[in-house]
């Protein structure tokens, strides 16, 4: 199956579910194919989970799920080893051996606990013990945060939300949204959500990542918007390497699941919100948010001619 038919496909399952967000659930889709993770911010009630869960619903893959609290412990998450009755060392494995892992409310979970996610989030690999594992093929990780004036949260490091190649920001529903969601709240026990994609068709698109073009004043035009969120007034610290891959990847993937053969400007401005507010640092005195910042970096650097 095409990426392009793929995704209408899901969403077409997707929205029996859901009332609206199809730009989210498209940035999601676009991070499936690119192989990476995926951090949705919002406030309680407004559906990431939800999204998340439906999304794994239509994937014929296994799933995992783990609920971030204080006393979350890594061994809750990854696993551990144990002595069975016969004296030999048996592994329990951890939820996070899925294809898809959702850890819901993330920035709830102990500092010590999220540092353990380093290494599945990055290399796909866990360590258990003297034991080094792969994780699935596909492994993809959703994470749901809560805004940070939310009673318990906690701020998460960059060098962990940097892991996560996209960013998404699910706000509240328009008024049309919320009707329409309480129509399908009204009829959600009759709904059956088809599995229409495998591991494998997946597995198929994000092979096709690489005969997608990209020319070199895009590449420029990356690169450029990158450099210049580093010397930026507003902002403490700056896009790292990583934020410019992922804006690569990203825009390959968005091109394949709108049919096309080659990165457009147009791919890159869609992306500048995803791929960089979780990775900029700003200052609190600059009386700007990071969304102002991009917006701003988007209007300053010069975009190559179509």
């Amino acid at each position: 199956m095409e990426p392009k038919e793929a995704y209408q496909a899901v969403l077409k399952e997707v929205k029996k579910k859901i009332a609206g967000k199809e730009e989210v659930i498209e940035q999601m889709f676009i991070a499936m194919i690119a192989d990476g993770n995926v951090l949705l911010e919002g406030v309680p009630g407004v559906a990431k989970t939800t999204m998340t869960k439906t999304l794994a619903d239509v994937i014929q893959a296994s799933f995992g799920r783990v609920q971030g609290t204080p006393d979350l412990g890594i061994r809750d998450i990854i696993g551990y080893t144990y002595v069975d009755s016969e004296n030999s060392i048996q592994l329990k494995k951890g939820p996070i051996f899925s294809s898809m892992f959702l850890i819901d409310e993330m920035n709830r979970m102990p500092p010590k606990t999220t540092t353990a996610l380093l290494e599945a989030l990055e290399e796909k690999i866990i360590t258990i013990g003297d034991s080094t594992l792969d994780l699935p093929k596909p492994f993809m990780a959703f994470a749901t945060q809560n805004p940070l004036n939310i009673e318990g949260t906690e701020q998460l490091p960059k060098v962990l939300t940097d892991r996560f190649l996209i960013r998404i920001a699910v706000g509240y529903p328009t008024a049309e949204e919320e009707e329409q969601m309480l129509r399908i709240k009204e009829t959600e026990s009759e709904v059956h959500v088809n599995k229409v994609l495998g591991a494998e068709d997946i597995i198929g698109m994000q092979a096709k990542l690489n005969s997608v073009k990209i020319s070199d004043s895009i590449i420029k035009y990356i690169t450029d918007i990158v450099n210049a969120s580093r010397t930026d007034m507003h902002v403490v610290m700056g896009g790292s390497p990583r934020a410019e891959i992922a804006f690569m990847r990203c825009a390959k993937a968005r091109a394949l699941v709108q049919g096309r053969g080659e990165v457009t400007v147009d791919d890159i401005k869609f992306l500048a919100r995803p791929v960089l507010s979780h990775r900029i640092a700003v200052r609190s005195t600059g009386g700007i948010g990071v969304n102002g910042v991009i917006d701003g970096l988007i209007a300053s650097v010069q975009a190559p001619q179509a």
